[in-house]
């Protein structure tokens, strides 16, 4: 074998090599920067979903003099109120891709978990807490009333 059918060679596999580095170094930098960008679309898209459900209970607050027992009182409310079906799209709406849907208000974007809801009807004014079971996000508070509403993220 010549000196430059040797060189050639060489050459070669270290042009593939250099090649597949490139490749895995480019996407050791973006597989995880896509990845923190869904996971941040997703907690969006949670938080957003939380906050319709916060107005559709403010609603309900408003309307009823009472916030409701449960999420599923507010659903029902929802599907069954003549204004809230007719204008429950534009007052409620979702972020897409997802439509308003009262059946889907109370279940969590992410992972399709329900929204954990109590209401502390013992203070006056009544106060309720919204939680997504699989984060630490909140609206609002068991026991301090000036926190109804509140969420607990920024």
């Amino acid at each position: 074998m010549h000196i430059d059918t040797r060189n050639r060679i060489i050459s070669g596999v270290l042009a593939v090599i250099i090649i597949v580095l490139a490749w895995v170094l480019y996407d050791s930098i973006v597989s995880p920067y896509e990845k923190i960008e869904k996971q941040r679309a997703v907690t969006e898209q949670v938080r957003h979903r939380m906050s319709v459900v916060r107005d559709a209970l403010v609603e309900h607050q408003r309307r009823n003099n009472a916030f409701p027992e449960s999420l599923d009182d507010l659903v029902n409310w929802l599907k069954t109120n003549d204004e809230m079906v007719e204008r429950g799209s534009e007052l409620f709406p979702f972020l897409p891709p997802h439509e308003y849907n009262p059946d889907s208000l109370i279940y969590s974007p992410r992972t399709g978990n329900r929204f954990n809801y109590t209401l502390n009807d013992t203070l006056r004014p009544n106060i309720y807490l919204l939680e997504d079971p699989d984060t630490d996000d909140a609206i609002g508070s068991l026991e301090r009333t000036n926190l109804l509403n509140a969420t607990n993220w920024n």
